[in-house]
């Protein structure tokens, strides 16, 4: 890669961090896991960047290779091994409650993947219908139906919590939950 061309990635990377770094978190929900899929993702970005950069919409491009690593890793062998009971409380983030961040933590793991990653897409990256479809290669309409059943899902949680009464007293049934 010519000097000018390792700039672009270097200036392109170093302001897309921490946005790559929060989309990961979201879609996966650990920290250390959230850096291996950034780092594949920047790793796989810098040996195509001489045809990512000439892509009409990069940032959609990144996102595809960024919800394909997390993807990949969930598939994989290492995703179903667990090395400790239950995981150590981390930090929380200076932009957030812990309270706020925890909530939606909780919210996003008891959706489908398909569910939390169009939701992480839309919401937390602030991608157009057309533009998550394109990341997820999937069509608009299974876009807009994930977000509707996603939403649904958490404000059906969030209704059960607000009024203070559990699933079973709500006359929710277990198949909609």
């Amino acid at each position: 890669m010519r000097a000018d061309g390792e700039t672009e990635y270097v200036e392109y990377v170093t302001a897309r961090l921490p946005a790559l770094h929060r989309t990961a978190y979201l879609l996966c929900g650990d920290a250390h896991r959230a850096d291996d899929i950034v780092q594949a993702t920047i790793t796989a970005l810098y040996r195509h960047w001489r045809r990512a950069r000439s892509v009409e919409n990069l940032d959609g491009y990144v996102h595809r290779i960024l919800v394909r690593k997390h993807l990949d890793e969930v598939r994989g062998p290492w995703a179903r091994v667990r090395l400790m009971f239950e995981t150590p409380d981390r930090p929380a983030s200076p932009e957030a409650s812990v309270e706020d961040r925890d909530t939606v933590h909780r919210l996003l793991g008891g959706l489908t993947g398909a569910q939390r990653a169009v939701l992480v897409l839309r919401f937390a990256c602030d991608l157009s219908v057309q533009e998550v479809a394109a990341v997820l290669n999937t069509s608009t309409g299974n876009v807009k139906s994930h977000t509707a059943r996603g939403l649904a899902a958490v404000r059906r949680h969030l209704d059960v919590q607000q009024s203070g009464i559990g699933p079973a007293q709500s006359g929710i049934r277990s198949a909609e939950r």
